[in-house]
């Protein structure tokens, strides 16, 4: 049997621009040697400027995509973005019973970078109920992070705050991202049960930033799934991110996509 190069299954929606969703989780998870499978849970009219519609799935459509692909390819880990309903967060929370073994990393995907809504308030209650403490590793930024605990996120240390409630909810670890938190450096906290880990960066002046969550995950998940300890998966998609937002290319005439290729142009 061939050796693999670290399998990852990735829930999420489709975006037709493919700046961010599951085109940009394919594009990450293939520039950093991981192989990429999927099962939609949403199609999304979108480019730069904005999501002028969403088209979710039926739940069992996402849970028979994702079976499909368990049973026969397998996933050395599995990252999770846009849910849309509730009844699709159950139905990945049921995914994940039967897949307990497969680390999880999930992007609590809530808002698009142009400000529409993804994710039905309903759905909220779930994933606090039955996906967080699924959850090997949790990337919220600070508007999910205030939505998930109930707390005010305007700081560092808010997002400290913050990111104690959600191990107390049972994730095994959280990324708490920075880049809402006013300053002209962005800190993102990891923080687990062993300890916390900060990454620090000059803030860049850029429009271009659309998908920025859906990459940072996907790389992290390419990390777990290539039996990367966690700090190291979260350095290595910390570094790998911000690269491709300094490389964004400068397409479209609103929050442009990163440049996911170019480790591949490196090479």
């Amino acid at each position: 049997m061939p050796e693999a190069r670290g399998r990852v299954l990735v829930i999420g929606g489709s975006d037709s621009g493919g700046g961010a969703g599951i085109q940009a989780d394919i594009k990450t998870l293939t520039a950093l040697g991981a192989y990429a499978a999927t099962a939609i849970t949403a199609i999304t009219v979108q480019n730069t400027h904005g999501v002028r519609a969403v088209h979710l799935l039926a739940p069992d459509l996402l849970e028979a995509q994702a079976r499909a692909v368990l049973d026969d390819i397998g996933a050395d880990a599995i990252k999770i973005g846009m849910l849309g309903s509730a009844a699709m967060a159950e139905a990945v929370a049921r995914l994940l019973d039967r897949a307990a073994t497969i680390a999880a990393v999930i992007d609590p995907v809530m808002v698009a970078k142009g400000g529409r809504g993804l994710l039905e308030p309903g759905a909220v209650k779930v994933l606090r109920a039955r996906l967080i403490s699924r959850a090997a590793l949790l990337t919220p930024n600070a508007p999910e992070a205030a939505a998930l605990t109930g707390l005010i996120v305007e700081t560092t240390d808010d997002l400290r705050r913050a990111g104690e409630a959600l191990l107390g909810l049972g994730a095994g670890a959280v990324l708490m991202k920075g880049g809402h938190i006013a300053g002209d450096r962005v800190i993102d906290v990891l923080m687990s049960s062993a300890g916390e880990t900060r990454f620090e960066g000059p803030r860049l002046a850029t429009r271009h930033t659309h998908g920025t969550g859906c990459t940072l995950a996907s790389a992290c998940a390419a990390g777990l799934a290539q039996g990367l300890a966690l700090d190291r998966a979260v350095a290595r998609a910390w570094d790998y991110t911000a690269e491709a937002i300094r490389r964004a290319p400068g397409l479209g005439g609103g929050h442009g996509p990163l440049d996911h290729a170019w480790p591949m142009r490196d090479r």
